[in-house]
């Protein structure tokens, strides 16, 4: 097997140092000894998108919130389900994820990043949430690890409950909160309860194909 060459490294404000991996066309993103994200293994990623989309009652004009972009799996897959009066803003924290979207990984990216209904912010995507008041039909979060995160400390905000009230109030009526997790939680999924939320808990495989282990996704609207 070819060996993996680094090509690139990043701080996550706050916190630890990302290596960008390539093995010929493949591209793995790690932190330490753990591999966050890989392009072999998106199909949870997208499924986060796809399957929230046919949750929503109109995709055609929705305004959609995507935390953070990773790489872009769930934002790609978001666009081909969305009409052309969609708007989705997508929040990244570590500005080289952009970078190497645009650069090494451009050919995965496929041009999302440019896509006329996109709106790129960079930030933390829990300010961003803070900011709004029932703007969103959905908000996507495929932050850290999930729940129980690796990376920063100060994702564990966006999961407590100021944080889901946060995104409650984000969100239009009967607007959709999308939780993307690597490991089922269950202290979590009573937490959206306890937040007023109605939930859903989907268990998915990380590829595309349907193989590979299972990731959850929590999607959880206001009662």
């Amino acid at each position: 097997m070819k060996p993996r060459e680094l090509i690139a490294t990043a701080v996550v404000p706050g916190g630890d140092t990302l290596r960008l991996f390539r093995r010929a066309d493949d591209f793995m993103i790690l932190l330490d000894g753990n591999e966050l994200m890989s392009s072999r293994m998106g199909g949870s990623e997208e499924a986060l998108a796809t399957m929230t989309c046919a949750r929503m009652h109109d995709g055609a004009t929705a305004r959609l919130l995507v935390g953070g972009y990773g790489m872009g799996f769930t934002l790609r897959a978001a666009l081909a389900k969305l009409g052309p009066g969609a708007r989705v803003t997508v929040a990244e924290l570590v500005p080289d994820i952009i970078d190497w979207a645009r650069g090494p990984m451009a050919t995965l990216t496929a041009g999302c990043l440019d896509d006329p209904r996109v709106d790129l912010a960079a930030g933390d995507v829990a300010e961003a949430i803070a900011a709004a008041t029932g703007r969103y039909d959905a908000i996507l979060l495929d932050v850290d690890n999930g729940p129980a995160g690796l990376t920063r400390a100060a994702n564990d905000r966006i999961y407590a409950m100021e944080g889901l009230a946060r995104a409650k109030a984000a969100l239009k009526p009967g607007g959709i909160l999308a939780i993307w997790s690597a490991a089922p939680d269950a202290a979590f999924s009573r937490r959206l309860k306890d937040a007023g939320f109605r939930v859903e808990e989907a268990s998915v495989r990380a590829r595309s194909n349907g193989r590979g282990s299972r990731h959850v996704i929590w999607f959880a609207g206001a009662r």
